[in-house]
Formats: C-alpha cells, structure tokens, sequence
C-alpha cells in the first residue's frame, strides 16, 4: 500500500514520524524532569525555572534555524534536531550526583535547540509538499500535524511519568535515546536530500522578514502565546498544588489530559473554522482572537468572587475555564500555524516560518518569566488580566493581517 503513495505523501509522512516521534520525547522528557526534581525537594517555581535555557534557546534557535534550513536543506535541520535531542538525552545518563541545575539547565538549553529545529523543520516542509492554490488543503495538513504534536506531547507527559516508575530515571532517558536514536538513522536514509533548499543561498540579514503580513503575524503570535503561558506554565500548577491541595499526580494527570485535548481540537479547527471550503484570512484569526480574550477575563472574575460563595469553587471555575480555554485557543493556534505557511515565500520558507516561530518562543519565554513572577506578587487572578490584556493585543494586531490569505502564497 505505501509503495502505491506518492512521492510528497511518502515525504510528509517521514516528516510526520519524525515529528511525532521527537515530539514524545520531548513531553517525556519534560515530565522526567519535573518528577525527579519534585523528588528531590524542589519547589514548582523552581523546577519551571529548570526550563527557562529551553526557551531562551527556542528565540534563538528559530531566528537563525529558519536561516540555516534554506541553506541546506530542511532535511538537515530536521535529522539535526533529533540527533542533538539524543545528545540533550545521553547528558542526562551522568551519575546522579552530577545532575546539577547548571546541567540539567544545559541540557534543557539543547533540547530547545534541537525541539525548534524540529518544529520548523516539519512546519516549513508542507509548504513545499502541497501545491500553491490548495489553500484548503494546506490547512487541514497543518492543522493534523500540529493537533497531532500537541496531544502526542500529552501523551509523553504519561509516558514520562510511566518509564519513570518501570525503568527509573536513567533507564527511561536511555530507553528515549535509544529509540529516537533509531528514528534519527532511519530519517537519514529516507529524507529528501534538498527538501526545502532555497535557490538562491540567503544572506544571514534575510532572517528578518520584509513582508509586512508575516511581521503582524509574528506579533500577534508572540501576544498570543505569552497569554497562554503567563498563567498556564508556573502559575496555574502551583496554584492547584498548593491552593486547591491537589497532590503531584492530580496536577500532572489533568494538564496532561488538557494538552491532549487542545491537540485533538487543532487538528480538527479546520471542520470548526471553514465556512463553504473557503481556507480562513486575516478576519477569521481578529474574530477568534476576540472570543479568546473573554474567556481569561471571566475565569479572574469568577476566582474574584468565589469566595463571596456566589460562584462555584475555585476548583470547578478553573476546570471549566480550561476547557473553553484550551477549545478556543487550540483554533487560534492552529489558525496562525496555517496563515504562516500560507504567507511564507515559497522559495526559502524556512525563513518566514523561523522568523515566526521565532517570535513564538519569545511570547513563550515572555509568559513564562511572568508567570512565575506576577503570581509569586499578586496571585492567579493577576496572571489572567494579564492574559486578557495580551489577547487584547492580539486581536488589535489581527486587525491589519491580509484578509485573503490564499493571495499571499507564492
């Protein structure tokens, strides 16, 4: 049945697998990180803390990765990733006295890398396997392989919390290596060679985009996700660990589940968002970005006055508002992840989707840093005005992204 496949379909479903399989690692990881470390007695603030090189290096992995992807190839960048995934693994195989922050910081500022290089690589790649005027279908291969990471990332998070409790902290981290390692060897012989290759080697200037379309876009993405992650990264564990008394594995569990649900809703966005087959523009990413920003402002209102007795318990209010939260959010995500590829020259994509993603990863540090501080100020409510106004900021930047988006690809 697969030698039947064409040769683009073949390609995408490489790069898919490779997605996939980094992407289960990398929610693996993460929570073997935050479960070892809990163990030893840290605190949640501090374990988030943990990540914060794996951010810092997704700014600048992006900005130049988008760069080095239209130079040599997206292939390149992609096998890159996975190898330096299993590098950021096998650092972790170190006798336990010699797991450090300072190290385990390095080797999360690796997995960064190698996490950016990854996605770009895998985003960039539908643009150069689907035709220009299939508008349509571009959005619904985005919206299946970005829906699919992020529930597969749900599912490292259990993975993670299962290789940990059968095989221990360093078994499970050889066990990733030793798998990922495999999908790296087998993506080396089956990945097109010049996939993604611009004609013309681009200049290293060239990583700031021109087009204004994609600049918005960058912007509004960066807002974007800095809403989500100023009261969803520290803010909202250490809030159900320490305020509603719920116990490692009940925190764990439910944002877990959480991203595997905001997963499966972005790879279905494109039944919920397409209006008589028309692929969505500028004015569907304002209208729903106007729908999201009601959603943080009502959970901080009703945090506000539960204790009036007026409202539902803290608990019930935040289980309710994830779930509006994370359905309406997963489309604006999925949305913006189709528009960049849409937008995106055809010669060189990698650049416009780095520039992107670039600023992606910035909005994530941005919430990040932000989480951990207005909560430790001024508590949960604050992290979702905060959320609100960035959303807010958003749709006031959606306003000027083209409204035609099947006129902008080339």
């Amino acid at each position: 049945m697969l030698a039947n496949l064409s040769s683009d379909i073949k390609q995408y479903l490489i790069v898919t697998g490779n997605y996939w399989a980094f992407t289960l690692t990398d929610g693996a990881l993460r929570m073997l990180v935050v479960l070892h470390f809990h163990s030893l007695g840290y605190s949640p603030l501090q374990i988030a803390m943990l990540f914060l090189f794996y951010e810092i290096f997704g700014v600048i992995t992006n900005l130049c990765g988008g760069w080095l992807g239209a130079r040599i190839g997206l292939n390149r960048t992609m096998n890159t990733g996975l190898l330096l995934q299993v590098l950021a693994l096998g650092m972790l195989l170190v006798p336990a006295a010699m797991l450090t922050v300072p190290w385990v910081m390095a080797a999360q500022a690796l997995s960064g890398i190698a996490k950016d290089l990854n996605k770009m690589s895998a985003k960039s790649a539908i643009k150069m396997l689907v035709p220009a005027d299939a508008q349509n279908s571009l959005y619904k291969w985005v919206a299946l392989l970005t829906g699919s990471k992020n529930a597969l990332k749900g599912v490292g998070f259990f993975l993670g919390g299962a290789l940990l409790t059968v095989l221990g902290f360093a078994g499970a981290v050889l066990a990733m290596a030793t798998g990922l390692l495999g999908v790296f060897l087998t993506s080396l012989l089956l990945l097109k060679r010049d996939l993604g290759r611009a004609t013309n080697k681009p200049r290293f200037a060239d990583i700031f985009s021109k087009d204004p379309a994609i600049n918005y876009l960058s912007a509004a993405r960066m807002f974007l996700f800095s809403a989500r992650d100023v009261w969803f990264v520290v803010a909202l564990p250490v809030y159900l660990s320490q305020t509603l008394d719920w116990d490692h594995w009940q925190t764990g569990g439910f944002l877990a589940a959480w991203v595997i649900a905001y997963g499966m809703v972005q790879a279905l966005a494109p039944r919920v968002t397409g209006i008589n087959n028309v692929a969505p523009d500028g004015r569907s990413a304002l209208r729903w970005a106007c729908l999201l920003a009601t959603v943080p402002a009502l959970i901080a209102l009703a945090l506000q006055y539960s204790s009036t007795g007026s409202t539902p318990a803290p608990a019930a209010i935040l289980i309710v508002g994830l779930l509006v939260f994370g359905v309406v959010f997963a489309i604006n995500s999925a949305l913006h992840s189709y528009l960049i590829v849409s937008y995106a020259r055809a010669d060189g994509v990698s650049l416009d989707v780095g520039f992107y993603y670039m600023a992606n990863a910035m909005g994530r540090l941005l919430g990040t840093v932000l989480s951990g501080w207005v909560f430790q100020v001024a508590g949960l409510a604050a992290c979702l005005w905060i959320s609100f106004t960035m959303i807010v900021l958003t749709a006031l930047i959606s306003i000027r992204l083209p409204r035609h988006a099947q006129g902008l690809s080339s």
